[in-house]
């Protein structure tokens, strides 16, 4: 919780969380341990100039899980959904339904309505405050095109149907305000 509470982060935080807890509730896993832990570490590291940090929490949860009676089998799946989050746009094992609900949960922001979803394009941009305006329209303007180009963006029938059309119409309206300039006030 100290990690999520870290005043640096305005996104990634405790609210966050509650969103893929409340995204995974409607959809039950079937190894619900396995993805409530992952939810819990998987930001569990977040430093916006880090290129690691997925694999960082993976490296924490493990750490955690090696003092509890979890079996190895199971630490592992949790270190390899956290490690599966670094990028979103690769393809994913079409069987695998706990990865893909909880990957879907991870990316559900960019389906909320456009107000939320402003709000979240803000808040990261606070949690890369210490990058020039230049070099992180470049850089966004590049994560938003992966996303928008992606032929999956949601993997589960439910989240597909739900967030996939407001999530490109979100993406594509902050590509073009960055394209413009930046984002709206």
């Amino acid at each position: 919780m100290a990690a999520y509470g870290a005043p640096e982060r305005h996104y990634h935080n405790v609210q966050h969380l509650e969103n893929l807890f409340a995204q995974v509730a409607a959809q039950p896993p079937q190894d619900a341990t396995v993805v409530a832990l992952a939810i819990w570490y998987h930001d569990a590291v977040y430093e916006a100039l880090r290129p690691d940090n997925e694999a960082q929490s993976a490296e924490w949860a493990l750490a955690f899980l090696a003092e509890t009676t979890l079996e190895p089998a199971r630490q592992a799946r949790v270190a390899d959904l956290i490690r599966r989050t670094a990028d979103h746009t690769q393809p994913q094992p079409p069987d695998d339904a706990d990865l893909l609900l909880f990957l879907d949960a991870d990316l559900s922001i960019l389906g909320a309505p456009a107000a939320a979803y402003w709000d979240y394009a803000r808040q990261v941009r606070q949690e890369y405050q210490l990058v020039p305006e230049p070099l992180y329209r470049a850089g966004r303007s590049q994560v938003l095109a992966k996303l928008l180009a992606a032929p999956v963006l949601f993997h589960t029938p439910a989240l597909r149907a739900a967030f996939d059309a407001p999530a490109r119409r979100n993406l594509q309206a902050e590509l073009a305000a960055w394209e413009q300039g930046g984002l709206p006030a």
